[in-house]
């Protein structure tokens, strides 16, 4: 149990080490959608087209952002990856 706590906090931080808004968005928007491709699939409960749309769009443009983030150090964004 402690490894799967361990796990959603790491899950949960950015690139800097802080808990950030859009790791807990994007969690629970994949949670949602998950939820709602179960209950398509195995109970026969329909889901909107365009829920389903809106919440993949959102995952998608929060997992994009991330890509953009920079890491911070205490001189402002790294522009180059640390060496080695």
């Amino acid at each position: 149990m402690k490894k799967i706590h361990a796990f959603l906090q790491e899950l949960m931080k950015d690139k800097n080490g802080s808990y950030s808004l859009r790791e807990l968005v994007i969690a629970i928007l994949l949670l949602a959608l998950i939820v709602s491709w179960i209950g398509q699939q195995f109970f026969g409960k329909q889901v909107p087209d365009s829920m389903f749309y809106t919440f993949a769009s959102l995952i998608a443009a929060g997992t994009f952002g991330y890509s953009f983030e920079r890491k911070m150090t205490d001189n402002g964004p790294c522009t180059k990856p640390p060496q080695q």
